[in-house]
């Protein structure tokens, strides 16, 4: 089935063309150089942003993959979770196109095509497999038993793990996404440097607000920022204390659960040393890591046309008065 799936549910406008589960384009319109002077982004201007973008990401999608509007079988579009102006955005537009071509529609969950992403390769997992979703908002273990059915292993109790990665970036002052950044400069630092705390180590759960707060207590005690020369020690204890937990509780899950098998997706995903310490504890542990290429990491279309086919081939279909959900739990449905 040929699919055009659309993503708007924060900061990047994306389409996508996907058929029988291959990608075929995959656009992305990123909103990073207006949202960086203020540090994260800001909700009304990405809906504004949506606006601009959304008709020329979807022609390119459509070039990209060789096809023509009038060829699409089908439609599917993020529902949430997600912003809801931007959500808003993109539900409207396909709305409208599935409407003028007489095609059916379906909403996605956000977190079910973070999931989905790893079938786009060509070495995919199979049921059931544990899976972590880690990104700028979320931060969950599920364990996953079918395309459409999930148990909800652990989750965060207040920062996601990309938050702690802007927030401390917010504090050292270097720029947004706090993510990319730090692991640009960690790179070249010491991870154990700084003894910074790792929270809940006896849970499922995650938290990284005292994570936060250790920076921010060191910041203080000092009085100042720390120096170019200590920010490579700083920024990579500080994202390794983040790494070491999500490895260490995604990995338990794996074990509690008698699985063999564990995908890590979500935007945090792209991170180098969290893709390398979970490719060390799978070859150790003998579980077969399932992480989609980065650009798939990161918010995007594709993904959102991946699980869109399969719900649309199973006969999943949404009316035209379909509206977005700002909060969206991942859980098993039919």
């Amino acid at each position: 089935m040929l699919v055009l799936g659309i993503e708007s549910s924060c900061d990047e406008t994306a389409a996508a063309v996907v058929k029988d589960g291959k990608m075929l384009s995959n656009v992305i319109a990123s909103q990073i150089k207006v949202h960086s002077k203020y540090g994260g982004v800001v909700p009304e201007i990405a809906s504004r942003k949506h606006i601009e973008a959304i008709n020329p990401v979807i022609e390119q999608a459509l070039s990209d993959a060789g096809f023509g509007l009038k060829e699409i079988e089908g439609i599917a579009v993020t529902r949430g979770p997600g912003l809801i102006g931007s959500l808003l955005i993109g539900l409207a537009t396909a709305k409208a196109l599935a409407y003028a071509l007489n095609i059916p529609l379906v909403g996605v969950n956000h977190l079910e095509g973070h999931i989905t992403a790893v079938f786009l390769a060509e070495k995919v997992p199979e049921f059931p497999f544990a899976a972590l979703v880690v990104s700028g908002g979320h931060t969950n273990i599920y364990l996953v038993k079918n395309y459409h059915d999930f148990q909800l292993i652990g989750q965060t109790r207040d920062d996601a793990a990309g938050e702690a990665f802007d927030k401390a970036a917010k504090l050292l002052n270097l720029g947004y996404p706090g993510g990319v950044v730090i692991d640009k400069i960690a790179k070249g630092g010491n991870p154990q440097a700084v003894a910074f705390p790792r929270a809940m180590k006896g849970s499922a759960d995650f938290s990284f607000s005292g994570l936060k707060t250790s920076l921010l207590t060191m910041l203080k005690k000092r009085g100042r920022d720390f120096s170019a020369e200590e920010l490579p020690d700083i920024t990579a204890s500080y994202q390794e204390a983040i790494v070491d937990v999500l490895v260490e509780k995604t990995m338990r899950a794996v074990q509690d659960n008698d699985i063999r098998q564990v995908v890590v997706c979500g935007g945090v995903a792209a991170n180098g040393r969290l893709r390398e310490k979970f490719a060390d504890a799978a070859f150790k542990n003998k579980i077969d890591l399932f992480i989609p290429q980065v650009i798939l990491c990161t918010d995007n279309a594709a993904m959102i046309a991946a699980i869109g086919e399969i719900m649309l081939t199973n006969g999943c279909r949404d009316s035209l008065d379909l509206n977005a959900i700002s909060r969206w739990p991942l859980v098993a449905h039919s």
